[in-house]
């Protein structure tokens, strides 16, 4: 009986640290795209002559970012 409250308990503690775990995690990979990986990959797109698809992809995700800002 002792040991069903202790895996509980343990599952209860642990489960919660993962959960934590994943959420940082996530934050850690949002603040990853957003400041490192698209301006590299607009850059890019850039200097390898496809300026007018960064030009594109630039226009979109400025659009997302300012739409998001308002809603959230």
């Amino acid at each position: 009986m002792l040991k069903i409250v202790f895996v509980i308990l343990m599952l209860a503690v642990f489960g919660r640290m993962i959960g934590f775990a994943f959420r940082a995690a996530w934050g850690v990979t949002k603040i990853l795209f957003r400041l490192i990986l698209l301006p590299l990959f607009l850059v890019g797109l850039a200097l390898s002559g496809f300026l007018y698809m960064a030009l594109m992809l630039l226009l979109v995700v400025g659009i997302v970012m300012i739409v998001a800002k308002r809603i959230l």
